[in-house]
């Protein structure tokens, strides 16, 4: 097959196998996508206007909305575009902006989650410390530095595509440009593959741990309290962040196991799993953060309920 530099443009296939049905597809898309976009606005909304959620554990929470609008609303208008218009053509440097945006904010996607561990451990292990540990110049660097580590994570990785022969077949397995996906397109050179394999280790290949070490501390120190009224009460308010935890990793972890190593699987299997990693945890994460967290759910009411008469 012959080569050339990278094609003006690539074609993004949907959901390959259902192209018949794809058009009814979209609107359960549609509607968790908005539902996304309304549950993420919402929930930064609660936080800016409410000043009893200015604490670090929300002030983590904030960014998870942020980056959860970024994620749905780089992928999902045009994967509808796709089911609905036929609009299958992605310009080139569309699609290097595109993969920026999903993996870049994929990343912060999963730093919030240590950020609000180790909010979780400072909380329960060490309370007296708690407002000297976490203070707000301490958040914002913290915050800053998932920015940072995005962006030198990233774009590296996008730069090295630049130099790279395409084959002339342009044709993308999923509706929205996906890097390993990308780089089957080209002579990968080992550049490339090596500062892939680097990217997954310091992402996903540290935060987990990181999570993980958090809560066997926490559990450790919470086993030590006598009272099973206590363990309640201190387990009740790590609930909804590893629920937020488990809708996060769960399907990337489902999508990195059926590329790797299910390719004797469908391929409608590995587009729909695709399209469900991008968007459950937007949808999702606002909802276990609004029903669960008793300060969250009464900010909601305070903000949404009927207005009392004065």
């Amino acid at each position: 097959m012959s080569l050339s530099s990278h094609p003006a443009s690539f074609i993004l296939l949907g959901i390959p196998g259902l192209e018949s049905v794809q058009f009814w597809i979209a609107f359960p898309f549609c509607a968790m996508y908005a539902v996304a976009v309304v549950g993420n606005i919402t929930l930064l909304h609660v936080i800016r206007i409410d000043h009893t959620l200015h604490k670090p554990m929300y002030l983590f929470l904030a960014m998870l909305p942020i980056a959860d609008l970024v994620l749905s609303s780089s992928s999902q208008p045009k994967m509808l575009a796709i089911f609905w218009f036929h609009a299958h053509e992605i310009k080139y440097h569309a699609c290097l902006i595109q993969m920026f945006l999903l993996h870049g904010f994929t990343i912060m996607q999963s730093g919030v989650p240590v950020a609000m561990a180790f909010d979780r451990y400072v909380a329960i292990c060490d309370p007296l410390r708690y407002t000297t540990i976490l203070t707000n110049s301490r958040i914002i660097q913290m915050d800053f530095l998932m920015i940072t580590c995005a962006v030198v994570l990233i774009v590296p990785l996008l730069l090295l595509l630049k130099p790279l022969c395409f084959y002339r077949m342009n044709a993308l397995s999923h509706a929205y440009c996906y890097h390993p996906d990308v780089i089957q397109l080209t002579y990968s050179d080992i550049q490339t593959l090596i500062c892939g394999l680097i990217d997954l280790i310091l992402t996903t290949g540290i935060d987990t741990p990181c999570i993980a070490l958090s809560y066997i501390l926490i559990i450790h120190s919470v086993l030590r309290i006598a009272s099973p009224e206590e363990w309640h009460k201190v387990f009740s308010t790590c609930v909804s962040h590893v629920g937020a935890v488990a809708i996060f990793y769960l399907p990337m972890l489902g999508l990195s196991l059926v590329y790797r190593y299910g390719r004797s699987a469908p391929r409608v299997v590995r587009s729909v799993m695709a399209n469900v990693y991008l968007l459950l945890p937007p949808v999702f994460s606002p909802i276990i953060y609004s029903v669960k967290p008793k300060q969250i759910h009464k900010a909601l009411l305070v903000a949404f309920g009927p207005a009392k008469d004065m």
